[in-house]
């Protein structure tokens, strides 16, 4: 694993899982269609060679199993060129949380709805977060 991903990993306050969702996202002047690699209920991977800026706040819209968007707005925590960038949710509601848990326990069975322990709860948008 490269010493970047290490060290972020290593901020990180909750467990990331494997998914693959689609997300639009819109930013200052972009309208893109991408993918998420890995989610945590702080915050998600998008996989892209498109190019973001560090703190660039950006629209997520996020396709959910039912064919309903999810809407959620994000930071930009870290860039990686060609590779694609990680994302920190911020001002998300009770519901929104609620329904980025049930798209990890979706994309990943094993966990159980009902393992606190696997899938922290989040505190919300007014606590620090550390990556």
């Amino acid at each position: 694993m490269p010493l970047a991903f290490r060290l972020m990993s290593e901020r990180r306050i909750q467990p990331r899982f494997e998914v693959c969702l689609d997300v639009r996202w819109q930013g200052s002047a972009t309208n893109y269609n991408v993918r998420i690699a890995d989610m945590s209920e702080g915050g998600c991977y998008i996989d892209t060679i498109l190019e973001v800026t560090k703190g660039e706040i950006l629209s997520l819209s996020i396709m959910m199993p039912d064919h309903e968007w999810l809407e959620l707005e994000a930071v930009v925590a870290h860039h990686f060129p060609r590779l694609g960038f990680g994302v920190r949710f911020v001002n998300s509601s009770e519901a929104q949380r609620r329904q980025i848990r049930s798209l990890i326990y979706r994309s990943n069975p094993t966990i159980g709805e009902s393992s606190s322990a696997s899938l922290p709860y989040h505190p919300g948008p007014e606590t620090p977060l550390h990556w």
